[in-house]
Parts: structure tokens; C-alpha cells; sequence
């Protein structure tokens, strides 16, 4: 996979050109992991039940607590993996998890349900990895928005290519097998280009602190000095991820219920302009270099998010926007809130704080509460007497986390200003200090 010379060396790229190529090889890597873990979704599974459960939720169910038992051993795995191993640990998890879906389609339909569950392990330690290649540096943000796209962009792109290959005739079984395997070269290309790329500077290191492995003293004392702001932001994250890990997984019955349910195609035609939209709000973040400053902006624009996400909700229950309208502006509302969190966020709070270490161990605190809570929704809806439909649960579910999640990101957001200002009057190079000494 490493090649000395050649365009695809970052070494031999334009200093301009290197955040951009970068980013584009980390979306890369995660689009196609995505295409190992979300085409099955696609499929309906119509008339299949067990134990009087409907086949899909206990495949959904199978491999996001299988996923959310990765985060959880990721909160001290990935952060404590050696750097140059990145790219070959993110092949042999992505390979693990293209084994089981082999299993899925060839094994019972029960035995499905575990090769699910087998499926999810490895590829939840993936996102971590990949955001190693790119955090600590002056244009973190820019490569983030770009990587953190690829959640709104290559759910469509695969589930487009699970439900062309479904209209093609293959079974619904096989089709996540072999969607996983039209991904496979361009996966191996992306991990080429992005296992190339030069460590952080001394300009980036000055910007965001340095940035390394982070052992379990060190991650007992982040979470000690930022519990006050890491409660109402993990549990609006939970939200976050329940909702958005809910509209990837059934937005396959949503669309079908809003009478959009025929075409392949509706799944790019909803989540492009979405995928546009954060991309830019986003990415402009990396124009602001004072990174308290960029902090309260993330803070401004994940509420904003929320906000954009309820007030379509209500205008589409009274029957202002078309159900294309609707799932267009209720994602980039989600997307807006979400997208910031799972990297820019904490990536700026390390950098405002001066924290040495990573930023991928607080997202996967966060991330483990989030896929746990997804399983508890998901519990909640089969079994709580909801005898609601699919696009009805989520309207709902929209309109509670957007007002809760308004109150629960003020809160944070008071936190971390007011904390700021105390710190405000020590000169960087003492804050590295003292973080150095602390952890």
C-alpha cells in the first residue's frame, strides 16, 4: 500500500492542495466503510418475522449494539493504537466485517441476525481511525467537514447501489455482500492516499496542541476537568445519534409511507443537497483561528441545526412542505447538529483547552452512549405500545430532541464560555504547560 513516489504522495502535493486531497481520501475511506455496514437497510425484508418481531428491527437492532459494544471498546483502543498501524487496522476490521456479511448470505435467516451483530464490531473503531489521519491541524475543520460528510452522502450512495442491485433481481441476502465488494478498490486506493499523509507540523502543533495517544490516567483527567460541559453534550449527542442511526435505518419504510418508496435514486436526490449544505456551514469553521471563538460558533451552528430540523417538522404536520421538502430540510437540520459534534467540536475544545492527547477518545465516549441509546429506541418503539408508524415515531421523536437539545447545548455552551475566560488571560505555551503537567 505504500509507494514511495507517484501523485498519490502527499509529500509531492501542493501545501495547498494537501487539506483538500486529504479530506477527500478520508471521506473516501469511511464511504466505503459504510458500504460494509448500511446496504442491508435497503432491503424491506418483507412478510419476515421471529418471534413475532419484524426481521429488519431485529437485524437493526443485531448490528448497532454490536456497533455500540465497538465504540465502547474503542473509548481505550483507538486512542492507544500505534499511529503508522492506522490504515492496516482499518482493512482488517473492514475485512472482518465483509466476512459476516458473507455469513448473512449464506447462513438461515436467524444465524443472519448474529452475523449482524459480528458485522457491527469491527467497523465501529473505523471512524476514530480515520480521524487520526487528519486531527491536530490548522485545517482540521475543512478536512472534518469533508470526512464527516461522507455519514450524509454515502448512505444514499450505498443504499442507491443495494436498492439498484434489489431492482436487478439479487436477494436481499446477497446484496450487502456484494455491495461491499464494488467498494473494495476504492477503499484500497483512499487507504493508500490517506496513509501517506505527513504528521502535524510545528505551525499545527502551536494551533492545536499536540496530538498523540492518550493512556487511562490521561483520559480519567479530561473527563474529571470537563464533566460539567460532557453531560448535556454527550446526551444531546445520544439524541443526535438516536435519530440519525433511526432515519439511515428506516428511511427505506419513511419513504415508502410518504409515497416515495419506488425509486432508487431518491436517496441521493434527498441527502446531495444535505450533504452540499453541511459541507460548506461547516467548513467555513476552519476561516476562524481563534479556537474559543470557532468553539461558540460550533455551539451556534448545532443550534441552529436543532431549530432548522423542528420548525420543518412542525410545518410539515401542518401540511406547509411536500414529504421531499420535508426529509430534505428535517436532515440538514440533523445533519447541522450532528456533523460538528462527532469531530469539529471536541477537536476544538482540545485545542481551546490546550489538552494534549486525542479527540477521537471523547467522540467515542460519546459515540458508545449514542448506539446504546439507539438500541433502547429501538426497544422503546417495539415494545413501549407506541402503535405508531414509522414516519409518525419520527416526527415525534424530531420535535422532542430539538427543543431538549436547544436547552442541553446552552448549557454546554455557558460552560465552556465562561471557563474559557478564566484561562483567557494564560499565554498558550503556559496552558500546554499545565495540561502537560496535569495529565
Amino acid at each position: 500500500m505504500r509507494i514511495a513516489t507517484g501523485w498519490t504522495s502527499p509529500e509531492r502535493w501542493p501545501a495547498g492542495m494537501l487539506p483538500v486531497a486529504a479530506g477527500l481520501a478520508a471521506f473516501s475511506t469511511y464511504l466505503c466503510m459504510y458500504a460494509f455496514r448500511k446496504p442491508f437497510s435497503a432491503g424491506s425484508y418483507d412478510g419476515m418475522t421471529w418471534l413475532g418481531i419484524d426481521y429488519k428491527v431485529w437485524l437493526v437492532m443485531a448490528q448497532v449494539l454490536g456497533y455500540a459494544l465497538s465504540k465502547l471498546w474503542g473509548i481505550r483502543l483507538v486512542p492507544e493504537l500505534q499511529t503508522a498501524h492506522r490504515a492496516r487496522h482499518i482493512l482488517v476490521l473492514i475485512g472482518l466485517s465483509w466476512i459476516a456479511l458473507l455469513g448473512f448470505a449464506t447462513l438461515p435467516p436467524v444465524a443472519g441476525i448474529v452475523c449482524l451483530f459480528l458485522n457491527g464490531i469491527p467497523l465501529g473503531m473505523v471512524w476514530g481511525l480515520v480521524f487520526g489521519f487528519i486531527e491536530g491541524r490548522r485545517a482540521t475543520e475543512l478536512m472534518g467537514a469533508i470526512l464527516a460528510s461522507s455519514f450524509i452522502f454515502a448512505s444514499g450512495v450505498v443504499k442507491g447501489v443495494g436498492k439498484a442491485m434489489l431492482l436487478a433481481g439479487v436477494s436481499q441476502h446477497w446484496m450487502p455482500f456484494l455491495t461491499g465488494l464494488v467498494f473494495i478498490p476504492p477503499l484500497l486506493f483512499s487507504l493508500h492516499v490517506i496513509s501517506r499523509m505527513p504528521p502535524p507540523d510545528d505551525a499545527d502543533i502551536a494551533a492545536r496542541a499536540p496530538r498523540g495517544q492518550m493512556d487511562r490516567a490521561a483520559r480519567k483527567a479530561f473527563v474529571r476537568r470537563f464533566l460539567p460541559a460532557l453531560v448535556p453534550v454527550i446526551t444531546l449527542y445520544v439524541l443526535l445519534t438516536v435519530l440519525r442511526d433511526f432515519r439511515e435505518n428506516f428511511d427505506t419504510e419513511i419513504f415508502r409511507e410518504l409515497g416515495l418508496g419506488s425509486s432508487a435514486t431518491v436517496f441521493g436526490e434527498v441527502d446531495t443537497p444535505i450533504g452540499i449544505g453541511v459541507l460548506t456551514m461547516t467548513a467555513l469553521l476552519c476561516l476562524v483561528r481563534d479556537n474559543m471563538r470557532a468553539l461558540m460558533l460550533n455551539h451556534a451552528l448545532i443550534g441552529g441545526g436543532l431549530v432548522c430540523a423542528g420548525l420543518a417538522t412542525m410545518a410539515f404536520v401542518e401540511h406547509m412542505l411536500t414529504p421531499m421538502a420535508w426529509m430534505t430540510f428535517v436532515g440538514l437540520g440533523l445533519y447541522l447538529a450532528y456533523v460538528p459534534l462527532n469531530c469539529m467540536y471536541f477537536e476544538r475544545v482540545m485545542a481551546s483547552f490546550r489538552v494534549v492527547g486525542t479527540a477521537s477518545f471523547v467522540m467515542y465516549l460519546a459515540d458508545a452512549s449514542g448506539y446504546l441509546g439507539s438500541v433502547a429506541m429501538l426497544l422503546i418503539k417495539q415494545f413501549g405500545g407506541l402503535h405508531l408508524n414509522w414516519t409518525e415515531f419520527f416526527i415525534r421523536a424530531v420535535l422532542l430532541c430539538s427543543m431538549a437539545g436547544i436547552v442541553l447545548i446552552s448549557l454546554a455552551a455557558h460552560w465552556f464560555r465562561r471557563h474559557g475566560r478564566q484561562n483567557a488571560h494564560v499565554p498558550a505555551p503556559a496552558l500546554f504547560m499545565m495540561e502537560s503537567t496535569r495529565v
